[in-house]
C-alpha cells in the first residue's frame, strides 16, 4: 500500500523511541514520512500525558492535526492518536482546554496503545480501508519491550541515540501516573542492550543514553526471590543488573561515551558507583531525580528513600566517582509541603552544590494517590517557591560555571559552535560554546575561557 505518514512526536526521550520504532516499520513495509502533515494521508501524533502541561500540549497538536483546525489538508486525510494519553484515557480523551475556550476534540480514525507500536502497519492499512474502530487497538496492560533487533529509524543526530533498557515502573510514587500507564517494570537482558549497542557503534554513535523510567533497577526485576528492598544493598550475584551491564558495554571497542538517565536513587549502590569510577565508557555525569529533601514530604510522595538516605548517597557518589556531574530534580508545592520543608530543600541545594538542578511546580495529576490529599497549595504558593528556588539555582550554576573557566575539557560537537561536556546531557543542560571549526559528531579537547548562567564558553 502506497501511504504517505506524518508523524508529531511529543514528551520525553522514552516516547521518543517509541515514534522511532514506528517509523522503522513504516519503512520496512514500504511506506513513505513526510514533514509537511497537510499532505499526509495520515497523521500520528504520539502523546505525553505526563502531568498537566504535557497533556494540553498533546491536546492541541491533536486539535492541530485534525481536519477541524488545518486548511489545507489532503482529502479523507486520516488521525491516529498514539502514546501514553491514548493509553491512559483508553481513547476516551478530554477536551480541550484553553485553545479559543472549551473545544471538543475532532474526530479521532484509531487510538493506539503502548503495545501496538509495532502493529502501526496493520493499524494504518485498517483504517484507510475504513474498517477500524477508534479503540480497537488499545490494551489495558502494556507488556512491550525492544529489542536490539526491533526494526526503528532514529530521529537523533547521528552521532547520539537512546537505548531503552527497560520499560515500565514498581515504585509507588503518589505524584506519578506513568505505572498506570507504561505497566511493571520490565528489563531487557544485558545481550540484548550490548548488541544494540554495539550495532549503533559500529554506525559512528559517540553517545549512548540508557534510558527507562527507572533505570537502576534494570535487571532485578527477573532475580529469582521477592523483589529487594529499596534500601538494601544491590548484590549482582543475584542476576543482572544495571552494574554488571555496563562492565559488558565497556568491553566494546571505539571511542564512545555511555551516559545514564532517569536514575532512582533507591537502588544505587556502592558497587554501581565503583563501576562507573572504573569504565572507560560511561561518562561522569548521573541523572537522579530525588525530588525532595524533607523527611515529611519524601514520605509523603512515597520516594522509598529519606533525607539521610539522600545525603550519604550523594556524599558516597562524590567520594567514589570524584568529579562525576550529578544531575537531579525537585518538585514544589506539593501537597502538604510547608514554609519550613521548602527552606531545607533550598538549604540542601546550597549546601549540596549539584551540577544540574530542573525544579518543577507540583502538577494535581488526575488517578493518583496525590490528587486527593489534602493540603494542596495555591497556585500563588507554588509559583513563589518555583521563583525563588530558581533565582538560588542561577547563581549557583554562574558560580560552578566560573570554576571551570582555564580548565582543558573533552566535549562532543554537538553542531557547528556548540558542543558537550560529559556534564551536559542532550537537550536537557547546558552547551559549551566552542569555535566553528570543529567537526560535528566528534569528540573536541578545549579550554574553558568564560562562564555563562547556563553554558561555558571555550576555545
Amino acid at each position: 500500500m502506497s501511504v504517505k505518514v506524518g508523524l508529531v512526536s511529543l514528551g520525553c526521550a522514552k516516547n521518543l523511541i517509541d515514534s522511532e520504532i514506528m517509523i522503522g516499520h513504516l519503512a520496512k513495509a514500504g511506506m513513505s514520512m513526510t514533514s509537511n502533515a497537510a499532505e499526509a494521508d495520515v497523521v500520528i501524533v504520539n502523546t505525553c500525558s505526563f502531568i498537566d502541561a504535557s497533556k494540553h500540549e498533546a491536546l492541541a497538536a491533536i486539535y492541530e492535526m485534525s481536519d477541524g483546525k488545518a486548511t489545507a489538508r489532503k482529502k479523507n486525510q486520516k488521525l491516529i492518536v498514539a502514546g501514553c494519553m491514548s493509553q491512559r484515557y483508553q481513547g476516551a480523551l478530554p477536551v480541550v482546554e484553553g485553545i479559543k475556550g472549551r473545544v471538543e476534540l475532532p474526530k479521532v480514525d484509531a487510538f493506539i496503545g503502548l503495545d501496538q507500536v509495532t502493529n502501526i502497519v496493520p493499524v494504518i492499512e485498517k483504517v484507510m480501508g475504513g474498517l477500524a474502530g477508534m479503540t480497537e487497538f488499545l490494551s489495558k496492560v502494556t507488556t512491550f519491550i525492544p529489542d536490539y533487533d526491533t526494526p526503528r529509524f532514529r530521529l537523533t543526530p547521528k552521532h547520539t541515540a537512546y537505548v531503552k533498557i527497560a520499560e515500565g515502573c514498581n515504585h509507588p510514587c503518589t505524584f506519578c501516573i506513568i505505572p498506570r500507564i507504561r505497566g511493571r517494570h520490565r528489563s531487557r537482558t544485558v545481550e540484548s542492550v550490548v548488541k544494540e549497542a554495539q550495532k549503533l557503534v559500529s554506525e559512528g554513535v559517540k553517545e549512548l543514553n540508557l534510558i527507562s523510567q527507572d533505570t537502576t533497577y534494570f535487571g532485578m526485576d527477573r532475580w529469582s526471590e521477592e523483589r529487594p528492598n529499596p534500601r538494601s544493598k544491590v548484590d549482582s550475584s543475584k542476576g543482572e543488573s544495571l552494574a554488571s551491564l555496563l562492565r559488558e558495554l565497556d568491553t566494546i571497542e571505539g571511542d564512545f561515551w555511555v551516559r545514564l538517565l532517569y536514575t532512582h536513587p533507591a537502588h544505587w549502590s556502592d558497587e554501581l558507583i565503583e563501576t562507573i569510577a572504573k569504565s572507560k565508557h560511561v561518562a561522569r555525569y548521573v541523572d537522579i531525580p530525588l525530588q525532595h529533601i524533607s523527611d515529611r514530604m519524601l514520605t509523603a510522595m512515597q520516594r522509598e528513600t529519606s533525607g539521610d538516605y539522600i545525603r550519604d548517597l550523594i556524599k558516597r557518589m562524590r567520594q567514589g566517582a570524584p568529579h562525576m556531574a550529578i544531575r537531579t530534580t525537585f518538585i514544589v508545592g506539593f501537597p502538604g509541603e510547608t514554609e519550613e520543608d521548602f527552606t531545607e530543600l533550598l538549604k540542601f541545594l546550597e549546601d549540596t552544590q549539584f551540577d544540574r538542578v530542573g525544579i518543577f511546580k507540583y502538577s494535581q495529576e488526575e488517578g493518583t494517590k496525590a490528587a486527593k490529599m489534602e493540603g494542596h497549595l495555591s497556585q500563588e504558593i507554588k509559583e513563589d517557591r518555583y521563583a525563588r528556588a530558581m533565582t538560588l539555582l542561577q547563581r549557583l550554576s554562574k558560580e560552578r560555571g566560573e570554576r571551570f573557566v582555564g580548565r582543558k575539557i573533552r566535549v562532543l560537537v554537538e553542531k557547528p559552535g556548540v558542543g558537550r561536556s560529559e556534564g551536559d546531557a542532550m537537550d536537557i543542560d547546558g552547551i559549551v560554546k566552542i569555535p566553528k571549526k570543529f567537526n560535528v559528531g566528534e569528540f573536541a579537547e578545549v579550554t574553558v575561557t568564560g562562564a555563562e548562567e547556563y553554558d561555558l564558553i571555550a576555545k
